[in-house]
């Protein structure tokens, strides 16, 4: 089936023109300034327009659910980005990994699945593939929900050489509802990916 043009954007990236880009930083992470003239919605192009742009690798998120004992495993650690507020840094997450590689994003999510959870995922859900902040960061991420068998995970995991310190958490869907309700979750991957999972959760536990 076709789709209707009309619910797609105006343009496409033939509507804009890169003049110039600079390297900012280079680090863990990498900062350009971006110079650029897109085409307007009233006729004729912009001005030219300088954004500093994070450079970042796309990535995975992995959210894993056991069907038959109706638990999600999560795992917990500390994000310097959220350091700073009222709340604590250590945050509730999917698994999650950087496609720094000529890995697929399944092989990716497969992988740090192993080594943040000690989990194996038996089936693997595509979510949504979504920007989480294109206003500032070029990362584009495919979130999964893998299925998996929950019995005797927990623990702490991670690389040492990439210090991760990672807590596994193994929780009933309703107690991480519960969570998502009271504000403690507080991140954009595992939101999405709760939603999705409150939405689909009937239709996976009816497939045992």
């Amino acid at each position: 089936m076709s789709q209707d043009r009309t619910l797609q954007p105006c343009f496409d990236a033939s509507d804009v023109e890169r003049l110039e880009e600079i390297p900012l930083h280079r680090g863990f992470f990498n900062l350009d300034r971006v110079d650029v003239r897109y085409r307007q919605y009233q006729g004729g192009w912009s001005e030219t327009v300088s954004r500093e742009v994070f450079r970042h690798h796309d990535a995975v998120g992995v959210l894993l659910y056991d069907v038959e004992r109706d638990e999600v495993v999560l795992v917990e650690q500390f994000r310097a980005g959220a350091m700073g507020r009222s709340f604590s840094p250590w945050l509730l997450e999917p698994a999650a990994g950087l496609i720094d590689s000529s890995e697929s994003p399944e092989e990716v999510a497969r992988r740090e699945v192993s080594e943040e959870t000690g989990c194996r995922a038996e089936e693997l859900l595509e979510i949504h593939r979504y920007f989480p902040s294109p206003g500032a960061c070029d990362e584009y991420i495919t979130l999964f929900c893998a299925l998996v068998d929950a019995g005797n995970v927990g623990g702490i995991h991670g690389l040492e050489e990439e210090h991760e310190d990672i807590m596994v958490r193994v929780l009933p869907f309703r107690d991480v509802w519960g969570l998502l309700e009271d504000g403690t979750i507080n991140n954009a991957m595992l939101l999405i990916a709760l939603y999705w999972l409150a939405r689909e959760r009937p239709a996976l536990r009816a497939r045992r």
